[in-house]
């Protein structure tokens, strides 16, 4: 991926061995979302979580896959609401292999199956939409750590 890359408005966090890739509007919620999955992580709820990139991150194709990489003048800080932006531990790039949308439009309770994909550069990864008054915690935990039935 080249240096000069422009960058998306997104959040990513490193959940084992894949990146779960947060996108919304602002506001939405995706820094305390990857806080909340990095706390998780630390808690022993889900495996090890670290931090990718918050609020501006790269996506490249690589191979068949998409990585993603923090903005370097980013690296390392994350917005925490009521104590500004704190520096963490991160990693320079992860395989995305979840995609949440905060706020989205098209969130169901029961939500068919074209709305849990997405493609990003043509690579077909596995999405959850939620909605505004729903917290994406326990649906992100839920997809990292179940199977479908």
């Amino acid at each position: 991926m080249s240096e000069g890359a422009p960058s998306v408005h997104a959040t990513a966090v490193k959940v084992g061995q894949i990146a779960v890739l947060i996108r919304g509007p602002s506001g939405s919620g995706k820094s305390r979302l990857a806080f909340d999955l990095i706390m998780a992580g630390q808690s022993g709820v889900l495996e090890r979580a670290v931090l990718v990139g918050d609020d501006r991150v790269h996506l490249a194709t690589v191979g068949h896959e998409i990585e993603v990489r923090p903005a370097p003048v980013l690296a390392g800080l994350i917005e925490i609401r009521g104590l500004g932006i704190r520096r963490c531990d991160f990693v320079e790039h992860a395989t995305v292999g979840l995609v949440v949308d905060l706020d989205a439009q098209d969130a169901k309770r029961l939500p068919p199956a074209e709305s849990l994909k997405t493609s990003i550069f043509g690579v077909e990864i596995p999405r959850i939409p939620v909605s505004r008054d729903y917290s994406p915690l326990p649906l992100v935990v839920a997809a990292l750590t179940t199977t479908k039935s």
